[in-house]
């Protein structure tokens, strides 16, 4: 349903850092930058959409972003490196009944205070 998504940030070179490391167990790298948008820095992979940041959008409130995983190891694994990245707890891996059966993620608020989440519909 959605083709791409970008996200205002207040720093650039420290935002690129963050999701460049968060989002590496979830398969995700930068695919693009260039001279057009030089303010913007794209991530994704071969078969999943889109996600940008951007300095030419102000942060304004906080958005959710969640992020499909591909197992509850990766959901893990995206909590891991997003902390270690700089991240801030917003609730640890595990089962969410409440969202729905099988539902298993994990939150970080990134640099700008952005609810980031991965999440596995599946068994955890």
């Amino acid at each position: 349903m959605i083709d791409h998504l970008t996200v205002g940030v207040s720093d650039l070179a420290r935002s690129h850092d963050f999701y460049e490391r968060a989002l590496a167990p979830l398969g995700f790298a930068e695919t693009n930058t260039s001279d057009v948008l030089p303010s913007e820095i794209e991530f994704g992979s071969a078969d999943k959409m889109d996600f940008a940041i951007s300095t030419d959008y102000d942060v304004g409130a906080p958005v959710h972003i969640a992020f499909s995983a591909d197992s509850a190891e990766q959901v893990r694994a995206f909590h891991a490196a997003a902390l270690a990245a700089g991240g801030r707890e917003n609730g640890p891996p595990g089962e969410r009944p409440h969202y729905g059966e099988g539902y298993y993620g994990a939150f970080v608020l990134d640099p700008d205070g952005h609810n980031v989440e991965a999440v596995f519909h599946g068994e955890g």
